[in-house]
C-alpha cells in the first residue's frame, strides 16, 4: 500500500475504520486505490453522523417493520421446518443508474435469448439438429416435458417473468451465475426489503434519488391484464401452499397486485377451460402465474405422484383457453450446462455476443473428454487453491466458492457435477464484497444480486433494484439464509431526482370503485373454519377458567357441579387435569393454520393476532400449573381472543370472506351454547349448574341487571337462548346467520329460497316464537343438531 492510499484510508470516517477489501476481489464500496465510489458517499456520510446507539435504533426500526409485516422465511432441518424472521442486512447495496442501465440491456438481451431457446426446444428443435446443443442435454433433462412439445402459448410467448443471479468479477465486470426461469422468487421480498430499508434511512431515502420499484410492478400488472381473453377472466397466482419456503411472497404479491392466490384444489378443467371454484360456482381463469415447479402441474400427463397439481392442466394449455407464466417446462432453461452453449447460440440466433457473459461453464459428453478436463483442472487447482476458489452453486442456494474457505468439496471431482456420461463444470469465482454493519463497524462481505425482468407490451423491463444475498460473519461463504446468510436491499441511484411512482393508477380519468373479486371456495372454507376454531378455543378457555377457579376454591372436596364440568370439558377434548390442555393448543394451531392459508385475504394485524395467540398459548403451557395459575392463564388468552374479535369486527372489510368468518363463529357459538345449556339447565343437573351456565355464556353482569331474581332456569333460558340483544344468545346467532347468508351473492337469480337459507330461517323462526317454558333440554339438542346440519349444508352449497 503506497503512502497516498494510506493517507486516504486514514481520512475515512470512523464507521469505516479497519475496512479492508479482500485481495483478488472487487469491492462495491471502495475502488482499488482505496477511494470511496462516489455513489456511496451520501450514505457513508449519513452513517458517519450517527453514533452506534442511534444506528442500532434505526436498524431495529427496520427489523420491527419486517416483524410486524409478518415477513419470514422457512428454515428446513432434518426434523422439519420452522419459521424465522427475515434476516435483513440493513446497509443496502448501491449501484449507479448508468451502470444499472448497462446491466438492464444485458438482462433484456438474455431474456430474449432464453425465450428463443425455449421456443425452439418445444418447437422445431433446430438447436439440437444444427449441433448447437447436445441432444442428451435436452432429452435427459427431467425438466424438458415431452407432452408440451408442439404446444404454443396463446399469446405467443413462453417466458414472462425471469430472475437472474449476477455477480461482479475481480476486474469489475458483471456476469451471470444462474438463470431463474421456472418459478422465480424474490420480487415480493425485494419490496419488503425496500419498505424496511426506507424506514431505517427515513431521513436520507426520500432525497437520495433512489429509483422506485412500484413502476416495474405497475407495468407488469398492466401487461397481465391485457393478456386476459375479453378482459373479464380472472388473473391468479398458483402456489404449492403455505409450507413452501416462499409462500409469504406468493401471498404478498397476490395482495399487492390484487390477484387471486390459488392452490391446485381450487382449480379444475372443464371442457378444456381452466376454472376456479368460487363460492358462486366455477369461473374461468384467463392468466395463471405459476409458482410451483412444472412437473408437478398436472398429475395426468406429467408427474402422476403430484399432489399439488391440477389434472387436465396440460390439455387446457393445448386448447389455448388461458395464458400461463412462465410456460410449463421452462425449468429446462435453468440447467447449468445450458449456460455453456448460450454464447454460441446467441451468435447463431442474433448475430450478437452476450452483453452480460456467463460464469465460465463446460460440458463434456464423452468419457475421454471428461477425463481430460478432470486431469487438467486437478493440475490447475492443487493445494490451497482448491479450498479457497470453489464454484458457485445457486441450485442449492449456497455459495461454495469465492475467496473464502469452504469444506463443501474436497476434490475437483466433487466440484464437478457428474451424471452418467455427462459432465458439467463451472469456473471458480471470486465474488465482489459489499459493506455490512458488523458490531458497529462496516466490514466487507461477499454478495450476489438477484435481478428481475418482466415482459410488458414494450418488451422486457428490468426492476430498478432487486435484492442481494450477503455472507455471514462466521462463514462468509454462506450466502443462503438456510446457512445463516442475510439479505440486503439494492438501491439504483440516479443522478437527478426520480419520479415518485405508485402502483395505483394516476388521478386522471373517471372515478371507478372496484368491487372485491370472487372468493375462492377454499379461501371461504378456511375463513369459515377460522371462525369456528377461534370460537371453540374461546369457549374452551372460558370453561377451563371456570373449572380451575372452582377447583382452587374447593380443594379436594367433591362437588358434583365441578365433576359435571370436568366431564363436559373432557367430552370436548380438553383435559381438565392439565393447566393448558393439548386440545386447547391444537385449537389455536388449527386457527393459525387456517389463517396461514388465506394470508392474501387476511390483514397483517389479523394474522399477527392469530399467530400471537398460538405462541402465547404454547408459552403458557410450558410454565402454568393447575388451579389459580391456570385460571389466570386462561384470562390472558381470553383477553387476546377478545382483541382478535375486536379487530375482525372493526377492521375487516365486509366482503364475502368476512361473512364466512362471521358465520363460522355464529354457528360454532350457537351450537356450543345450545349444547352447554342442554346440559347445565337440565332439571337433573347438579346444584350451581345454572350459575355456571351464565358464566360460561359470559353473561353474569347482564343477568344481574336484567332480572330482579336470582338465577333460575327460566332466566338462564331467556338470556342465553331467546334474547335477540345478547351477542351470546342462540337467537342472536341465528339472526346473524340469516343476515350474513342473505348478503352472499347467489349463483343465479331464483324466486325459490335455497336450502341453506331455508334451514336458517326455520331454526330462527323456531327460536323467535319460543317461550322459556317451552325450551327443554331436548329442544336445545335439536337446535344444536340443526345448526350442525346448517354447517354441512353451507359447506355443500358454497365450500365444496
Amino acid at each position: 500500500m503506497n503512502e497516498t492510499t494510506r493517507t486516504k484510508r486514514r481520512r475515512l470516517p470512523g464507521v469505516l475504520r479497519g475496512y479492508a477489501p479482500l485481495p483478488d476481489a472487487a469491492d462495491e464500496l471502495m475502488q482499488p486505490d482505496g477511494r470511496l465510489r462516489s455513489v456511496w458517499l451520501p450514505l457513508i456520510e449519513h452513517l458517519a453522523r450517527q453514533d452506534k446507539d442511534a444506528r442500532a435504533q434505526r436498524f431495529a426500526r427496520g427489523d420491527q417493520y419486517l416483524h410486524d409485516a409478518g415477513v419470514y422465511y422457512r428454515q428446513y432441518t432434518g426434523a422439519g421446518s420452522t419459521v424465522r424472521d427475515w434476516p435483513l442486512s440493513h446497509v443496502p447495496v448501491l449501484i449507479s443508474e448508468a451502470e444499472w442501465r448497462e446491466l438492464s440491456y444485458g438482462i433484456a438481451q438474455r431474456a430474449d435469448l432464453l425465450e428463443a431457446v425455449m421456443a425452439d426446444l418445444y418447437g422445431p428443435g433446430r438447436l439440437v439438429a444444427d449441433g448447437h446443443l447436445p441432444a442428451q442435454l435436452v432429452a435427459q433433462n427431467p425438466e424438458w416435458l415431452r407432452p408440451l412439445v408442439g404446444v404454443r402459448p396463446r399469446e405467443g410467448h413462453f417466458l414472462h417473468f425471469l430472475a437472474f443471479e449476477i455477480g461482479r468479477s475481480p476486474d469489475g465486470t458483471w456476469f451471470v451465475l444462474g438463470d431463474r426461469t421456472q418459478a422465480p422468487s424474490g420480487a415480493g421480498f425485494a419490496i419488503e426489503n425496500r419498505m424496511a430499508t426506507a424506514r431505517v434511512f427515513h431521513d436520507l431515502f426520500p432525497d437520495a434519488n433512489i429509483e422506485r420499484l412500484a413502476g416495474f410492478f405497475r407495468s407488469f400488472r398492466r401487461s397481465l391484464e391485457a393478456m386476459r381473453p375479453g378482459g373479464e377472466d380472472r388473473i391468479a397466482i398458483l402456489t404449492p401452499g403455505q409450507h413452501t419456503d416462499t409462500y409469504f411472497e406468493h401471498a404478498y404479491i397476490a395482495r399487492y397486485l390484487g390477484f387471486m392466490l390459488l392452490e391446485a384444489e381450487d382449480l379444475t378443467v372443464v371442457d378444456g377451460r381452466l376454472m376456479v371454484r368460487t363460492i358462486n360456482g366455477l369461473e374461468p381463469i384467463g392468466v395463471l402465474w405459476r409458482r410451483l415447479d412444472s412437473r408437478f402441474g398436472d398429475p395426468l400427463e406429467l408427474d402422476e405422484d403430484s399432489a399439488i397439481g391440477t389434472p387436465g392442466m396440460v390439455s387446457a394449455l393445448r386448447s389455448g383457453t388461458f395464458s400461463m407464466l412462465n410456460w410449463l417446462g421452462s425449468g429446462v432453461l435453468e440447467a447449468r450446462a445450458l449456460m455453456a452453449f448460450l454464447p454460441r447460440i446467441s451468435e447463431a440466433l442474433t448475430g450478437e455476443p452476450l452483453r452480460l457473459p456467463n460464469i465460465a461453464t463446460w460440458w463434456c459428453g464423452q468419457a475421454a473428454e471428461r477425463d481430460y478436463v478432470l486431469a487438467s483442472l486437478e493440475r490447475m487447482m492443487i493445494g490451497p487453491a482448491l479450498s479457497t476458489r470453489l464454484p458457485f452453486d445457486m441450485d442449492a442456494s449456497t455459495v461454495l466458492g469465492g475467496q473464502f474457505r469452504s469444506t463443501a468439496y474436497s476434490s475437483v471431482k466433487d466440484w464437478l457435477s457428474l451424471e452418467g456420461t455427462t459432465l458439467v463444470g463451472q469456473e471458480a469465482v471470486s465474488l465482489s464484497t459489499t459493506p455490512a454493519m458488523i458490531n458497529g463497524r462496516l466490514e466487507p462481505r461477499p454478495m450476489v444480486v438477484r435481478v428481475f425482468a418482466a415482459r410488458t407490451s414494450e418488451g422486457w423491463t428490468v426492476m430498478p433494484g432487486g435484492y442481494a444475498r450477503i455472507g455471514r460473519t462466521e462463514d462468509p461463504t454462506a450466502l443462503a439464509m438456510q446457512n445463516g446468510g442475510s439479505v440486503a436491499d439494492v438501491w439504483v441511484v440516479a443522478d437527478a431526482p426520480v419520479e415518485q411512482v405508485s402502483l395505483a393508477a394516476g388521478s386522471d380519468g373517471p372515478f371507478v370503485r372496484r368491487m372485491p373479486g370472487r372468493l375462492p371456495a377454499r379461501s371461504a372454507d378456511n375463513l369459515f373454519w377460522l371462525g369456528r376454531y377461534v370460537e371453540r378455543a374461546e369457549f374452551g378457555a372460558r370453561a377451563l377458567r371456570a373449572y380451575h377457579l372452582r377447583r382452587e376454591d374447593m380443594g379436594a372436596v367433591t362437588v358434583p357441579v365441578i365433576d359435571e364440568l370436568a366431564d363436559f370439558l373432557d367430552k370436548r377434548g380438553l383435559d381438565p387435569a392439565a393447566a393448558v390442555p393439548e386440545g386447547l393448543l391444537d385449537l389455536f394451531e388449527q386457527s393459525r393454520a387456517c389463517a396461514g392459508k388465506v394470508r392474501d385475504r387476511f390483514s397483517t394485524d389479523g394474522w399477527n393476532a392469530v399467530d400471537d395467540l398460538a405462541e402465547t398459548a404454547r408459552g403458557l403451557a410450558a410454565v402454568t400449573v393447575a388451579g389459580d395459575d391456570a385460571a389466570r392463564a386462561m384470562s390472558v388468552l381470553l383477553r387476546k381472543l377478545a382483541g382478535f374479535a375486536g379487530l375482525v369486527q372493526d377492521n375487516m372489510f365486509r366482503f364475502a370472506g368476512w361473512r364466512f368468518l362471521t358465520m363460522g363463529r355464529a354457528l360454532e357459538r350457537g351450537a356450543t351454547i345450545a349444547g352447554m345449556l342442554a346440559e347445565f339447565s337440565d332439571p337433573e343437573a347438579p346444584h350451581g349448574s345454572l350459575d355456571l351456565a351464565i358464566e360460561l355464556g359470559d353473561s353474569v353482569m347482564t343477568h344481574r341487571r336484567r332480572y330482579s331474581v336470582g338465577t333460575n332456569r327460566l332466566t338462564a333460558i331467556d338470556l342465553l337462548a331467546l334474547d335477540t340483544e345478547n351477542p351470546r344468545a342462540l337467537s342472536f346467532q341465528t339472526n346473524l346467520l340469516r343476515e350474513q347468508q342473505a348478503l352472499i351473492p347467489g349463483r343465479e337469480w331464483t324466486t325459490q329460497m335455497e336450502d341453506v337459507a331455508r334451514r336458517i330461517y326455520a331454526i330462527h323462526a323456531r327460536l323467535a316464537v319460543a317461550i322459556p317454558e317451552d325450551v327443554s333440554s331436548a329442544f336445545l339438542r335439536e337446535v344444536q343438531a340443526e345448526l350442525l346440519a346448517i354447517s354441512d349444508a353451507l359447506t355443500t352449497r358454497y365450500l365444496s
